[in-house]
């Protein structure tokens, strides 16, 4: 399987202006979420980047992706029909062909020598498959994530077979439906917000949106499907996973960089300094 293209969601009405953002990087640099998100993808070795945006908002992400900006094809939302949606308008940007999926409200940082992204690819390159990165996380951050039911593929650590998606589940339904073992107790795998795909989820999100008559497709509904009809993994990468668009989430992920990057010892230094003056 090879993976050239990717695409990366930006056109929510809540999500619009989470990706132009400012931060500073691992490296120390004034840059952008959009650009950190672009850089995490051309990592990895792609150089084809879609960008689902709301219409008008092209010459600001094209700006705040920085020396990346040549390289993006600009796919337009023209209406708000849901994330589902929003992923299906870039089926002509990746013609019939696997793809990266990125959100636009999401940064990384990887704990091994490989970004998350480059972890993700290699996966679906080698098990030939849709793979979808997730999290172990807390019950009660259920409501903001879709969450994957399944059982360890065995002798490959953090790898599982896909066996149910439920898209924000409770607490009552998570328990009863989505506990994976091996997982601490009170945790499940949720979806880190990075994905490879077939060309399979493009063609059911196209029937899905023909069905959903005045109603939004959701992609892990599509995602469900796609665990009974061909092979569907979930892959728990060595990275975390940071949600800008979260209370305080903007603030978190800067610290995330800042600790893992060049600064951090100036970053403690200013941390241990603000805290000794509260």
């Amino acid at each position: 399987m090879e993976i050239k293209k990717v695409v990366i969601t930006c056109a929510g009405p809540d999500q619009r202006s989470l990706p132009l953002q400012s931060l500073v990087d691992q490296q120390g640099e004034s840059t952008t979420a959009l650009a950190i998100i672009i850089a995490e993808a051309r990592s990895a070795g792609i150089d084809e980047i879609g960008v689902v945006v709301h219409p008008g908002d092209e010459a600001a992400y094209a700006e705040a992706a920085g020396e990346h900006g040549s390289r993006l094809t600009f796919i337009r939302q023209e209406e708000p029909r849901g994330y589902g949606h929003a992923v299906y308008c870039a089926n002509e940007f990746v013609r019939g062909e696997p793809f990266l999926l990125m959100v636009g409200d999401h940064l990384y940082v990887s704990r091994s020598d490989r970004p998350c992204a480059a972890q993700l690819i290699e996966c679906a390159r080698r098990e030939d498959c849709s793979v979808s990165a997730v999290q172990a996380t807390r019950e009660k951050k259920l409501p903001y994530y879709g969450t994957v039911g399944g059982r360890l593929v065995l002798g490959k650590k953090g790898l599982y077979e896909v066996d149910l998606v439920m898209e924000k589940p409770t607490p009552t339904q998570a328990e009863q439906q989505l506990i994976v073992p091996g997982l601490r107790a009170g945790q499940y795998l949720c979806y880190f917000g990075m994905h490879v795909l077939t060309p399979l989820v493009m063609e059911s999100l196209g029937k899905a949106i023909d069905k959903a008559t005045g109603k939004t497709a959701s992609l892990s509904g599509v995602l469900n499907e796609l665990s009974r009809r061909e092979r569907y993994l979930a892959f728990e990468l060595a990275g975390l996973r940071y949600d800008i668009g979260v209370k305080y989430g903007l603030l978190t992920a800067q610290l995330a960089l800042s600790l893992s990057g060049s600064d951090r010892d100036e970053v403690l230094t200013g941390l241990v300094d603000l805290l000794a003056h509260e």
